[in-house]
């Protein structure tokens, strides 16, 4: 793992997460900082951002605290609980993300946050 740290603001919460040593993610760390509007779905909260990359390593399911990056909409993700297209337990993107990132701590005060709040990703 890199030392790619960076904070998330989302609304009133903000959480700090790494970034991983993939292609995507060091786009995504040359870009910082980057401002958005958040759109919720389920337990995932994704933004476009300005990178365009394809897919790296897709993964059709993630880990709670994944951050993911989702090529066809050039989006920005996080997930912290189940989707509209999870089956049981699992957490399942609308198609495959490249995993780019993981949030630390205590994800699920993301539940928190309402579509249209601002996002605010930075260097830590």
């Amino acid at each position: 793992m890199s030392e790619r740290e960076i904070n998330i603001t989302v609304g009133q919460v903000t959480v700090s997460a790494a970034l991983n040593d993939t292609e995507t993610a060091a786009a995504i760390w040359d870009a910082l900082p980057i401002e958005a509007s958040a759109n919720t779905w389920g337990d995932e909260i994704y933004f476009g951002i300005p990178v365009s990359a394809g897919e790296e390593l897709g993964q059709e399911v993630v880990d709670l605290g994944d951050l993911g990056y989702w090529p066809p909409g050039s989006a920005f993700c996080m997930f912290f609980g189940p989707t509209p297209m999870s089956r049981g337990d699992e957490i399942r993107p609308a198609s495959p993300v490249t995993v780019i990132g993981r949030m630390h701590g205590d994800v699920t005060v993301l539940k928190r946050v309402p579509s249209g709040a601002s996002v605010l990703i930075e260097r830590a």
